[in-house]
């Protein structure tokens, strides 16, 4: 077996995870528009497991509801991933040392 093949069968053995996950968050609720408390728990339990983004992706709501769903039960949420503020410092610190050489 190939190393595409290998990563085809994860592809597929990861989609397959994500459906029976999202299945039974959809089985949690009861068909209308709301999300039910049974669905909240649901999805702050596999937010410990695989993040926030992760859990937003395999169950199809946006990371927003994810994300304020964590501020009401007091689980800490960064509006960023860690490197997104590395990147950012790195960024500053980079044009403050091109600014100071007149490029800026």
């Amino acid at each position: 077996m190939n190393r595409a093949d290998t990563k085809f069968l994860l592809r597929i053995f990861n989609w397959a995870e994500n459906e029976k996950l999202k299945k039974r968050f959809r089985s949690l609720g009861d068909g209308k528009k709301f999300y039910t408390i049974a669905q909240k728990r649901f999805a702050l339990s596999l937010i410990d497991e695989n993040g926030v983004r992760a859990t937003a992706r395999m169950m199809e709501i946006p990371r927003r509801t994810i994300q304020r769903w964590c501020r009401a039960s007091g689980k800490p949420v960064k509006r960023c991933p860690d490197w997104v503020y590395d990147w950012a410092y790195r960024r500053h610190k980079r044009r403050e040392f091109w600014r100071r050489r007149g490029y800026y």
